[in-house]
């Protein structure tokens, strides 16, 4: 058994020193696209649903923010049409160029590092981006500086401090190491300088801000199809982080993905947690 005790510090390295490959989960890997397409429909419905709340319509100007692949700056496109428009950034835009059409602009862009798009919008929405990113506090005010009055920000963020178990009924040895493939992938993301409680965080940052209209849920899925799929490219990715750093032995990831792919497992995801809120049309006082 490989020894565990991996150290979940994160390193001293400044803000400044941190790059886009600080970033465990690369757009390079080839498994980014499994692991979008997996995520999309996972966590697609629910973010269509915030868009609806937040009254989406066309003509929208919007920003998605990190963006990764192609699939919800298209759906995105659609519901805004022709008269709407939508830019698509990220730190690696390699995927997401597929989205590229008439209304969408794809653009290679670091939302804390990088000025705000030159433009305003009805709404900006980022999911999974600012809990990895070290300088989010910088990247949230970078959105809701590139809303118009009255728009929306949406934000969307893990906290796999809520529920760190990748199977919540452990009750065998299966179970047992996924659990711990687990708790050595959130080891690794918080040595990168991910906030493994941040979603958390997301409905009192938007108070503070003085958004209006702040909303919130969460969403934990449990044994759903798309987690295995999710799991099998996020395994592959991170694999050889996961062998250098001593969490597990080779043959334990053999047998968790032959464990995977034989459906012996419950795969559950950290709660997702989103939040809307609005631009106030006119300056809150003393903000």
């Amino acid at each position: 058994m490989a020894n565990s005790s991996f150290n979940s510090q994160h390193d001293a390295r400044t803000e400044e020193e941190m790059s886009e490959t600080d970033y465990l989960l690369e757009n390079r890997n080839t498994e980014a696209a499994q692991r979008f397409t997996a995520l999309s429909a996972l966590f697609n419905p629910g973010t269509l649903r915030q868009f609806d709340a937040c009254g989406m319509t066309a003509g929208w100007r919007c920003w998605e923010v990190g963006a990764g692949g192609p699939a919800l700056a298209r759906m995105i496109a659609e519901r805004v049409g022709q008269a709407g428009r939508v830019l698509a950034t990220d730190i690696d835009d390699s995927w997401a160029k597929e989205a590229a059409t008439r209304n969408v602009e794809v653009r290679k862009h670091d939302v804390a590092r990088d000025p705000p798009p030159d433009e305003l919008f009805d709404l900006v929405h980022a999911r999974l981006v600012l809990v990895h990113v070290p300088e989010r506090e910088r990247a949230f005010r970078n959105m809701i500086s590139a809303l118009k009055p009255g728009g929306w920000l949406v934000v969307e963020d893990a906290d796999p401090a809520l529920q760190p178990l990748s199977c919540i009924d452990p009750y065998g040895a299966e179970q047992e190491l996924a659990n711990r493939i687990r708790s050595g992938f959130r080891a690794l993301l918080s040595n990168r300088g991910a906030d493994l409680s941040f979603g958390r965080k997301l409905p009192r940052m938007f108070r503070e801000a003085g958004l209006a209209d702040m909303a919130a849920e969460a969403y934990f899925p449990i044994a759903l199809p798309e987690c295995v799929p999710l799991e099998i490219a996020t395994i592959k990715m991170i694999r050889s982080d996961l062998l250098s750093h001593g969490i597990v032995a080779d043959d334990e990831i053999e047998q968790h993905l032959e464990n995977v792919r034989a459906g012996m497992l419950d795969l559950s995801q950290p709660p997702m947690i989103s939040v809307r809120g609005r631009k106030p049309s006119s300056p809150v006082h003393g903000r």
